[in-house]
């Protein structure tokens, strides 16, 4: 991993600077979600940028966190192909692990057509990756840093509970952060929840824990934020942390990943595939890039001292 986290600073640089591009070129990126779910836009944004003037630029989206059925996402990966039949890509950029599952890999694994993935939580070894004509980034989160956070706040931390919707990114995230969490002495039991009233009930539990860790509210479709907002003011009484941004209103602490890096460093590879490079010739690499937040509101409510410089260093959510 080391040797890979390297190895990203190097590849950054050399994408930086293919100035070679193609006007004709057409690229198609394909999201694993939808429009408006606030992790695929920061991806999205992120290509966007990168891409404008450098190829044409077409999107598609699975629809995969609000439609779980597998039924639906193999229909859905079946448009996505007859897309690619139709509009024929130079290269295409592909986000998160269910458009690795249900598209690249049962359709393009080690074809001519260039892929670059991102978003893959944790591992790329369920899919086989690399392929000969595929590369990308694997999204990790920055849990020891979270967990030595959690142990300046509070000492004698040993028991904490995930508290997510029931999706398959979330469940593989869990069972990394179980075992990093184990190796510090910790231990992490998992809720899943479908229904925000489910989710509700599952918050006002978790306070006989040492803390709680908040995951993902995408999947759970009948969320409301205030609501939810409320109920994190009105019943957080122990530590609260999350490693989405977006999930900052109803968290103490986040420690968050940054989508638009993924999304920069996918399109960077795609103008070099682009510019003549092959997929196999670039490496695998690791996101680096997190923020540290805190949300002053929430502290306040509880009887927790969060340490002085932990105010002065992480960015203050304020919303």
């Amino acid at each position: 991993m080391k040797l890979l986290f390297k190895t990203y600073f190097l590849v950054f640089v050399l994408l930086a600077y293919s100035g070679v591009t193609f006007a004709a070129a057409k690229c198609l990126y394909v999201a694993s979600y939808h429009q408006g779910y606030e992790w695929n836009d920061g991806i999205q944004r992120g290509v966007e940028k990168t891409l404008a003037g450098k190829c044409k630029l077409k999107i598609f989206y699975l629809d995969s966190k609000r439609n779980k059925k597998k039924e639906w996402i193999k229909w859905k990966a079946k448009q996505a192909v007859k897309l690619i039949n139709e509009y024929k890509p130079d290269v295409v950029i592909v986000s998160d692990d269910n458009a690795s599952r249900y598209l690249v890999m049962p359709y393009y694994k080690n074809k001519k057509l260039p892929f670059v993935f991102s978003g893959l939580n944790w591992s790329m070894k369920e899919y086989g990756y690399p392929y000969s004509n595929a590369t990308g980034m694997i999204e990790v989160a920055p849990i020891k840093p979270l967990i030595k956070q959690l142990k300046l706040i509070q000492s004698g931390i040993s028991r904490g509970v995930f508290i997510s919707s029931d999706v398959l990114s979330e469940h593989k995230d869990y069972k990394h952060y179980k075992k990093v969490f184990a190796q510090s002495g910790i231990r992490l039991d998992a809720v899943y929840v479908v229904t925000f009233k489910e989710w509700i009930e599952e918050y006002k539990k978790s306070q006989q824990y040492d803390f709680v860790f908040i995951g993902n509210n995408a999947g759970i479709n009948d969320w409301y934020g205030p609501e939810a907002k409320r109920v994190a003011l009105e019943y957080t009484r122990k530590i609260s942390v999350t490693t989405y941004d977006w999930m900052l209103p109803y968290s103490m602490l986040g420690f968050t990943k940054i989508a638009e890096e993924q999304g920069e460093w996918s399109a960077k590879v795609a103008v070099s595939i682009l510019n003549g490079m092959l997929p196999s010739q670039i490496p695998v690499v690791f996101n680096k890039q997190w923020d540290m937040w805190i949300n002053a509101a929430i502290i306040s409510k509880s009887k927790l001292k969060f340490p002085y410089q932990l105010y002065k260093r992480a960015k203050h959510y304020n919303k």
